[in-house]
């Protein structure tokens, strides 16, 4: 997860603007400004000698004249108390220049030891870490990350909070955007009114190259750290288009349950059980789906198939789409880990033949991909566009199970498979 590998694979996944994070951490902080020049306002590009190394292991089909971008960033952990309560939240933090992240590493380093993780654990009441980021600059960006994960997120029922307002105080008009996390989806949150103004984003949260991608965000905009900035603010959906998405019922936490246990339930059964796991006796770990319900206002809504909701159609909101990792789909289809040899040697051709993996997931051709690949794996990402798949939902730190294929029906797409 150095900025060469992520130049490199950013063009694979067919992402243009990556965020750096751990800016914060002296070290990485160092090699940031030893490897990066400013391209563009609050943007940033490898230096000319590390972009020419690299680019050679990009396939040609995913390479790009403008080249990958950067944008500092970091994620934060706030633990302290508050309200007689514990409270864990963690923040994305992004800066619009070495000047603005360097008085904001000054400042924090009085706070806590930088040195010690990439995503400095600090004693700070998140709105104070507001307080500090926008005084380095009001261009700063600050977003509560994966906002509902039971134990760092600001919703969470963990160590979070029932309102954006209990936690940032007059700050709040300030908290512009939130990131909704694997585990839910903007649907979910449009359900409570008191997000209705805070515009939802995602973002993959990768710990390796090959997660790049998971989620993200796309923009039709300049490419500069202040027009991405504005889009976010003002939740403007034609220079911020959508959002792609993990199904929700993948991420780690959208049902409650028991990992040690095998034990996952729906909210009601939950509710039933007091909270208790049946198997051990414990409290059960209270998933972002059960979470969500708590604290909504509004019902499911219908959406149609831009993820646009029909009932309340005024409040401000981004459509979305789904996806799974293609890696995850060649895994599905060839009975085989997503790391194996056999899918990576699948992805890298299915790549070098159509382009990035974005572009195969959303808006390739289905024949196309038929043609360069096999009428299962075909069948299969346009079921995953469709929706057409099911999950064995994650909780308690478990991803869900993907079925894209439901028992007894493969077997005939191979049959057909075998015909061409």
């Amino acid at each position: 997860m150095n900025l060469v590998s992520l130049y490199k694979w950013g063009q694979i996944k067919g992402i243009q603007v990556i965020g750096t994070g751990d800016f914060t951490h002296p070290a990485w902080f160092q090699e940031i400004r030893e490897k990066l020049v400013e391209a563009e306002p609050g943007l940033f590009t490898l230096k000319k000698e590390l972009e020419e190394e690299i680019v050679k292991e990009v396939p040609p089909s995913c390479r790009t004249k403008e080249g990958m971008r950067f944008l500092l960033t970091v994620e934060i952990s706030c633990i302290y108390s508050k309200g007689g309560k514990v409270r864990k939240v963690h923040m994305i933090l992004a800066a619009p220049s070495f000047a603005a992240a360097a008085k904001i590493n000054e400042s924090l380093s009085k706070v806590g030891n930088l040195m010690a993780d990439g995503r400095p654990i600090l004693g700070l009441d998140a709105k104070e870490l507001v307080r500090i980021a926008l005084a380095a600059s009001p261009d700063c960006m600050l977003i509560p990350a994966h906002a509902w994960t039971p134990h760092f997120g600001v919703l969470g029922h963990s160590s979070g909070f029932n309102t954006l307002e209990e936690c940032f105080e007059e700050f709040t008009p300030n908290i512009t955007a939130i990131e909704t996390g694997l585990s839910s989806d903007p649907a979910m949150n449009w359900r409570l009114s008191q997000l209705d103004n805070v515009t939802l984003v995602s973002n993959s949260d990768a710990h390796s190259p090959g997660k790049l991608g998971r989620e993200a965000n796309r923009f039709n905009c300049e490419l500069s750290y202040f027009e991405i900035l504005d889009a976010l603010k003002k939740g403007d959906s034609k220079r911020f288009t959508e959002t792609v998405e993990f199904y929700p019922e993948e991420g780690k936490y959208h049902l409650d349950g028991h990992m040690n246990c095998n034990v996952s339930l729906m909210p009601e059964e939950t509710q039933k059980l007091d909270g208790i796991c049946p198997k051990c006796g414990k409290k059960l770990i209270i998933g972002v789906l059960n979470r969500v319900e708590k604290l909504a206002d509004r019902k499911v809504e219908t959406l149609n198939a831009e993820g646009l909701s029909n009932v309340t159609p005024t409040a401000k909101r981004i459509p979305f789409r789904y996806l799974v990792p293609l890696p995850e789909i060649l895994s599905d289809v060839l009975e085989v880990g997503h790391a194996s040899k056999k899918v990576q040697q699948q992805y890298m051709e299915l790549i070098a033949k159509l382009g990035n993996e974005f572009l195969i997931l959303l808006d390739a051709p289905i024949e196309k991909i038929r043609e360069a690949s096999s009428p299962l794996i075909a069948e299969a990402i346009q079921r995953v566009r469709t929706g057409k798949i099911t999950f064995d939902a994650g909780y308690d730190g478990k991803f869900g199970v993907l079925h894209i294929f439901p028992q007894g029906e493969k077997p005939q797409a191979e049959d057909q498979m075998a015909m061409f």
